[in-house]
């Protein structure tokens, strides 16, 4: 495919985009829209892959297996040598958040689109990044310090914290490596599972405690930064969600007051500049609507699954933001330029089965109907006749919706969702038709142990 756009980047002539799936295809695209070239990495399962498709040019990488394909740094750098790419978009997931690859891009003398691998160490590793925010004079849970390195550590923090306690996988994310104990008893027998469960996902079994609050809301800020400045673009609501995995997602969150926004916001920015943030990111915070407090508890020093609600909200499109910055334009607007409009929703729509306990159900698509119309927008990598393997997330598609105030976009998702048709292999997509139909979700009145609740009364009624 040739490239069509008016814009010609100084720097970034051949983008390599170092993943799979639906973000490949959000890469590519805006890549394109500023005039570079693409390239598209595939393993075995995905040789057929849309992404695969779009591209300008496609590099295998490997066996179907992450680990051998998209978690192999060195098939990725092979990968961009052999295209002649000038730089690597990471995505989110595999290695978007991993420090060593981020200095190997760099040290190929290749762009690496997102932060230097020293701050992916500082914000990307949770301890350190809790650090961080105290330095910043940010809220954060109350916790220990940082890794705790025994058992008998970890009972020392506990007695001065006080139960219930998170233990918390100081990499990675996803929602694993995480346990709660409500005692002395079910931490002892906690930390080495959450320990066991880091070290498999990411290579690093450390953990840290944090107060488990059990009816609080996940609320995250994102922000764009250039090394020099760094603007924030509002919060996302996050807190319905599935064994710590997100579900549903809106913008602006219905929970928060103008003063506590723009507190919430403020914060956020200024951790963001004190550790000289380059690219995309996003900081979460735990929500305590008792109390009225937020706390910060990690970042993600990559794109989010959920992003297309912030750009709904505010018109700026995150993915090319990203690019430019890595291209060595500086910030292309000030705090004052952004507003918000509107509100904005996304259902996460996977290939699970959710009448057996969402067990992921890989198979061939043979029919999918998008939904259309105003305010409607589909991120997916999904075509019938397209194979859904099972050596991956089982996300097939992000279903966003914008609309003039929440309760319209409200009803514009749930027309949305009526209109949404799967084949082939089970989804969630009855899940979501009713949620958007729960008086909790309709009123906005939920928290982070909403939905599991929600789904444990629904079964017990059926």
């Amino acid at each position: 495919m040739g490239v069509h756009s008016f814009y010609r980047p100084r720097c970034i002539q051949t983008l390599l985009v170092a993943n799979r799936g639906e973000i490949a295809l959000r890469v590519i695209r805006a890549a394109r829209e500023l005039g570079m070239r693409t390239v598209a990495v595939y393993s075995d399962a995905d040789r057929d892959a849309l992404a695969v498709r779009l591209a300008d040019a496609a590099v295998h990488i490997g066996p179907a297996h992450a680990t051998r394909s998209y978690l192999n740094a060195e098939a990725l750098l092979a990968a961009a040598r052999e295209s002649g790419a000038d730089a690597i978009h990471p995505g989110y997931g595999f290695l978007a958040e991993n420090a060593d690859f981020s200095q190997a891009v760099t040290d190929a003398g290749l762009v690496f689109v997102g932060p230097d691998a020293s701050t992916i160490r500082s914000m990307g590793d949770k301890a350190a990044a809790r650090a961080c925010a105290k330095a910043a004079g940010v809220p954060t849970v109350p916790g220990s310090e940082g890794v705790v390195g025994s058992l008998d550590e970890a009972l020392s923090h506990a007695a001065q914290i006080g139960y219930p306690l998170m233990i918390k996988a100081s990499a990675g994310g996803g929602g694993r490596g995480i346990r709660v104990a409500a005692d002395e008893a079910q931490l002892r027998e906690a930390i080495p599972m959450a320990q066991a469960e880091a070290r498999a996902a990411f290579g690093d079994g450390g953990v840290y405690l944090e107060r488990y609050l059990p009816r609080a809301r996940h609320i995250e800020v994102q922000v764009l930064g250039d090394g020099e400045r760094a603007v924030h673009l509002f919060e996302r609501e996050c807190s319905l969600q599935r064994r710590r995995q997100k579900v549903f997602e809106e913008a602006p969150s219905p929970a928060l007051s103008p003063a506590l926004r723009q507190a919430l916001c403020e914060s956020a920015l200024r951790l963001t500049e004190s550790v000289g943030y380059r690219g995309a990111g996003t900081l979460e915070y735990l929500y305590d609507e008792t109390r009225g407090e937020f706390y910060f508890i990690e970042m993600n020093t990559r794109i989010q699954v959920e992003h297309p609600i912030t750009e709904a909200i505010t018109g700026i499109d995150l993915v090319r933001e990203m690019l430019r910055i890595a291209d060595g334009e500086p910030l292309r607007f000030k705090q004052a330029d952004i507003a918000m409009r509107g509100a904005a929703i996304e259902c996460r729509l996977n290939a699970e089965d959710p009448a057996r306990n969402f067990a992921p159900g890989p198979g061939t698509v043979s029919h999918v109907r998008w939904p259309a119309g105003p305010g409607v927008r589909i991120d997916s990598m999904v075509y019938a006749g397209s194979v859904v393997p099972p050596y991956y997330d089982s996300l097939l598609a992000k279903l966003i919706v914008w609309d003039e105030d929440r309760d319209a976009a409200l009803a514009r998702m749930a027309r949305a969702l009526d209109e949404t048709e799967f084949e082939g292999v089970p989804s969630t997509l009855a899940l979501h038709r009713a949620l958007v139909a729960d008086p909790g979700v309709l009123a906005g009145d939920y928290h982070t142990n909403y939905l599991e609740s929600w789904m444990q009364q629904r079964e017990g009624t059926q």
